[in-house]
Formats: structure tokens, sequence, C-alpha cells
């Protein structure tokens, strides 16, 4: 039972399941706090792949940029899924979550030297200090929610263990550095599946679905500032083109599709297990990292159309394809495969074809993404308009 005399103060009450079932749960203002802040780390990211595409060191930039990303997901990740479960809003989860705003700036502050000198040491001093706080967090819940002590205790000492091979991996030869990161990427992901596996925490398919829907903007809405930054950095050198347009209404109109695609459907009445949650969480490691790549994608499609960079146009045009078609195959899965069947069902993997074709015929770069951003709307549309009669 709750400490009555602890319940009175609002520094520290006890940290107790919320009602999975409550009614008009939102995102909370610390919650929206901790996205936007966040945020600043993915775009950090997200700058250091554009300048590595640029620069075509393509196979260096692209395994940091998964490696930091999967950081900044997982950490994202865990603290939603533990917030939507036991958000009590005293002082002390207040400042612990305060903590883990300021261990995402530490690792956005530790990308530039992840990509430029291979140094991981500050993002791993940031991955701690937000792992320690959530690690408090899990025993605070071990206290006050019996019921689901085992389950707190199994996120807590699995998350400790994890976290020192992560310090154990800074010290290994480089040589091994990515079997080991794979090796490590397996067990976070073990983690919450062991965990909840003794008895599912009451987490809020509403209030979850929103927290994605809300990362999903913000990722969106990043990846659409960094082009239009590397758009008007050309426009301020005069180098303003006819290509350069057709780019600059391509590249809306991809995000602008892809935000609608993504809206199209409502999803939490389908995280009604616990399976359909792991695939649907996890495999949104996908749609948010596609998202950002491909912003970069087209910023550095930019240098290419203004000359600013010796990097093939070709290479970037499958690069902006892929990065769509990881995103338009992953929301395909999760969100549209479920209701969809004859044509409709194959009329996403049609599209995949069609974009990954694209670049093959168009070699000026700009007219190619205007064209993909054509034929990905082109599918929103006849799926909308011609097959929902």
């Amino acid at each position: 039972m709750p400490n009555p005399l602890l319940a009175k103060h609002e520094w520290l009450k006890p940290l107790t399941p919320r009602n999975p079932h409550e009614s008009h749960r939102v995102a909370t203002p610390l919650e929206l706090l901790f996205d936007l802040i966040f945020v600043v780390a993915i775009a950090t990211a997200g700058q250091q792949l554009h300048h590595s595409i640029v620069e075509n060191h393509w196979a260096h930039g692209l395994t940091l940029y998964f490696m930091v990303f999967f950081a900044l997901w997982w950490a994202w990740m865990n603290f939603s899924w533990f917030a939507s479960a036991y958000d009590n809003d005293d002082a002390i989860y207040r400042i612990l979550t305060f903590i883990q705003i300021i261990g995402s700036l530490v690792i956005a502050a530790g990308i530039p030297f992840a990509f430029q000198q291979q140094d991981f040491d500050v993002i791993i001093i940031g991955y701690v200090i937000m792992r320690l706080s959530l690690v408090t967090q899990w025993f605070r819940v071990a206290v006050n929610d019996l019921e689901r002590r085992q389950t707190a205790l199994r996120y807590a000492f699995g998350i400790i263990i994890v976290q020192v091979g992560w310090l154990l991996f800074h010290f290994t030869p480089i040589n091994f550095t990515i079997y080991l990161f794979l090796l490590l990427v397996v067990m976070e992901l073990s983690v919450p599946i062991f965990a909840e596996a003794h008895n599912m925490t009451p987490w809020h398919p509403h209030h979850i679905s929103e927290r994605y829907a809300l990362l999903t903007i913000i990722v969106l809405g990043e990846s659409i500032i960094g082009c239009f930054a590397a758009i008007s950095d050309a426009l301020s050198q005069q180098l303003f083109s006819t290509e350069l347009l057709f780019l600059m209404i391509g590249g809306l109109l991809i995000m602008f599709t892809m935000w609608w695609a993504y809206f199209d459907h409502e999803v939490a009445d389908r995280l009604v297990s616990q399976k359909r949650a792991f695939i649907w969480g996890y495999g949104h490691f996908f749609i948010f990292v596609s998202i950002a790549a491909l912003g970069a994608g087209l910023a550095a499609a930019v240098d290419v159309v203004t000359h600013q960079t010796e990097v093939s146009g070709q290479q970037v045009a499958y690069f902006v394809a892929v990065s769509l078609i990881i995103y338009n195959v992953t929301l395909w899965f999760l969100h549209e495969l479920h209701h969809l069947s004859g044509f409709k069902r194959w009329l996403y993997p049609i599209t995949t074809i069609v974009v990954l074709c694209i670049p093959m015929f168009i070699q000026s770069l700009g007219y190619s993404i205007f064209a993909i951003a054509i034929v990905y709307a082109l599918r929103l549309i006849f799926s909308k308009c011609y097959l929902a009669k």
C-alpha cells in the first residue's frame, strides 16, 4: 500500500501504475519538452550524415549514423514507454527526466566527435546519464508497484548489465567495434522482451501512438529545416537554377506525402497485444531513421545541384530513393498491410520498384527527385481517391 505520508508531498509521490484505459490521455508538457530538446541530437546526427555524403564518405558516414541514431532512438523509446505507464509527475520524476534531457544534450555534443574522430567518449557519457536516470525510475517502480516488482527489477538490472557492456565497448579494438555494437543492440532489444514477459507494464495505447506521432512530426519538420538551410545557403550565393526549383518542390512534396501517409490511419486500437506492441514500437526505428536520412540526402542533393560537391548525383538520388523506400515499406507493414486486400495490398511494393528505377533513367538529380515525389504522391492519391471507392 502507498505510504499516505509520502503521498501528501508533491515532491515525492508513489510511482504507481497509471490506468491504461484513462480517457483523454495526451502527451504532457514535460514529454513535449523532452521531444523538442531530444531532436537536437537527431538534427546533429543528420547534419553529420549530410557532411559525410557530400564528402563521399558513404560507408563511414552511414555506419556511424546508424550507430548514433540507434542510441538516440532507444533512449527516447525507453523513456516514452516508461512515462506512458508510470508518469506520476512528482518533483523527483521531473528532475530525473531533466537529467535524461541533459544526457541527450551530452550525446548531441559528442556526435561530431564520433563522426570526425571516431571518438565515442562524450556519447557514452551522455548515454550513461540517460540510462542511470531511467534505472532509478525503475527501482522506484519496484518499491511502489508490487504487482510488477519483478518486471521493474528485470528492467533495472537488464539496463545496468547492458550499460556495463557499452562501457566495455569503448575499450575494444576498433576492428571488433561493429560486432560488439551489434551484440549490444541485440541485448538492448532483448531487455524489454525479457522484462515484459513476466507482467506487462500498463502503457496507454492512445498515449503511445500519440508520442510516436509527435516524434514523427518533429523529425519530418527537422528534415525540412535542414533541407531549407541548404537551399537558403545556395540562394544567398546566387546559385538558383530551374533544377534547384524542381528539387525544392520535389523535396517538399515528398515530406508532405510522407506526413499524409503516416497519419492516414488510427493505430492505437491495434496495439492490443504485447507482440503487436513490440513489432510496432521497434519497427518505428526504420520510420524515424529513414525520415532523418532522407532529410540529410535532400540537403546533400542541394549541394550537388548547386555544384558545391563532387559526389555523384546518381548516388545521392539512389540514397534519397532508398530512404523513401525504407519509410514506405515500413509504413506499409506497420500501418497498411493489415487492412488492405487485392491490388491495394501490392500498390506500395509496386511504387517501391518504380521509385528505385527512376534514378536509373533520369540522370539529372533535381528532376529525378521531383519524379520520385510525383510517383509517391500519385500512389497516395490513387489509393485514397480511386481505390477507396
